[in-house]
């Protein structure tokens, strides 16, 4: 970036598709229909990831020790990538551009059929920094993207979407390969991409589990990924900016990714969710001559790979995610009558891990001779607020509306509350019931 034992993913897509319903009191919702599943995601083999980011150290290694922009151990990175791809029956291009003097590369690889006008993009930087060999960031996130490859080709895989991977060179200095990809695509071309995946540091090895929160499918899809191992995400903050899907998403094509973390520090907090050591960089050789192979955590690496592989076969099948779990409560509360104080209806939420998505649906039933005088807010379990509704409708009767609330700064477990409050005389009413999405 610039400046383990993994499940079976057959049974985590049975959990995903599934909707992870969770019951809930006061009354919980049942499961709806499901869409049509995707192929069964494979599980990639950590072995097959190690065995490339051997051979990018060894690359490193034979070419002083680094793989960086203009020098021979990146050229000879690319020419790795390039040879697996093309003894798998992808199309490979070449891609060159010139920064600071030298000659850079970009590797695209298109994998035969697919709709043409629907392309998932998943990308990965190749470049380290001069300093070291850049196991970790990012031959961790090159190395599996390159794997997943591979193994859509074992498959024969036939998704919907076209699928292309892209490979980029010096990113390390400023996003220089994937700003000139993106820049010179023709705006039809951007136009076909229905969505980026980013995967840069996947395998830090001190990690947390970052997901990006920039498209809400792709978010999601990865939400529900990790969701049935059990394992909390949270936003991914560290990388705004600072990695290869920044193009992309200046470009108007929605974005995402999976990070395990660079230099920021890991909390006490984030330790108890996933292990590790707390009061340290989630990866100490960040940009140093130590980011070896002996710098990955396998665990992180295999769950990162997995879930890779879970989002192609998804989003590449154009799959409808599924919506995360519901909660509902179906108790009466009565609305008194303008100056009467606010009531609430509670909810409590559990079993949902990480923090509420930027798509938190809130259903409302409310049964009202007046909805003009209503104000209904929904109440985070830490007391934060979001308006749902403010006197609007005029003198029609009740309110039955979903509202969608980007509620992504909040832990989802606890107990949300729809409050509601009549704002002038003369009307009655109650909240007959309401629903909270994830």
């Amino acid at each position: 970036m610039s400046l383990s034992v993994s499940r079976r993913l057959a049974a985590v897509t049975a959990i995903a598709v599934a909707g992870l319903f969770a019951s809930a009191a006061p009354a919980a919702l049942a499961a709806p229909t499901a869409a049509a599943a995707a192929p069964t995601p494979p599980d990639i083999p950590v072995a097959n990831v190690k065995a490339h980011l051997a051979q990018l150290q060894s690359i490193a290694t034979a070419n002083g020790g680094n793989r960086a922009h203009g020098r021979a151990g990146y050229k000879a990175s690319i020419d790795y990538v390039k040879a697996k791809l093309d003894a798998a029956g992808f199309t490979t291009t070449l891609q060159t551009f010139t920064s600071s003097g030298a000659t850079g590369y970009n590797l695209i690889a298109d994998w035969p059929g697919g709709d043409p006008n629907a392309v998932l993009m998943s990308g990965s930087h190749l470049d380290s920094v001069t300093a070291g060999p850049g196991i970790n960031d990012n031959g961790s996130g090159s190395a599996a993207i390159l794997e997943t490859a591979l193994a859509v080709s074992r498959a024969q895989l036939q998704p919907t979407k076209h699928l292309r991977f892209g490979w980029w060179g010096a990113e390390e200095l400023g996003m220089v390969g994937s700003k000139y990809y993106v820049n010179n695509l023709p705006s039809a071309e951007k136009a076909k991409i229905s969505g980026y995946l980013n995967f840069d540091m996947i395998g830090s090895p001190n990690p947390g589990y970052f997901v990006y929160d920039d498209d809400p499918t792709i978010e999601q899809t990865f939400k529900n990924y990790y969701a049935g191992l059990g394992i909390p995400t949270e936003i991914e903050t560290e990388g705004d900016g600072r990695s290869d899907h920044a193009p992309f998403k200046s470009a108007g094509i929605p974005v995402g990714g999976l990070f395990s973390g660079a230099d920021y520090t890991k909390t006490a907090a984030q330790a108890q969710k996933w292990g590790g050591t707390s009061g340290q960089a989630f990866d100490r050789c960040y940009h140093s001559s130590c980011d070896t192979s002996a710098n990955i955590n396998d665990t992180a690496l295999d769950r990162n790979s997995d879930a890779i592989a879970y989002a192609i076969w998804n989003l590449g099948a154009a799959t409808p995610v599924p919506p995360g779990p519901s909660f509902e409560n179906t108790a009466d509360v009565n609305i008194p009558d303008s100056p009467g104080a606010a009531v609430t209806s509670p909810i409590t939420v559990s079993g949902v891990t990480g923090n509420a998505p930027a798509t938190t649906k809130v259903d409302v039933n409310i049964v009202h001779t007046y909805r003009g005088d209503l104000v209904v807010d929904l109440i985070a379990p830490d007391g934060t607020v979001y308006n749902l509704h403010n006197r609007s409708g005029g003198s029609a009767d009740n309110l039955v509306q979903t509202y969608t609330v980007n509620a992504s700064s909040e832990v989802a477990n606890g107990v949300w509350k729809l409050q509601a409050k009549d704002g002038a005389a003369q009307d009655v009413g109650y909240i007959n019931s309401w629903k909270i999405t994830f």
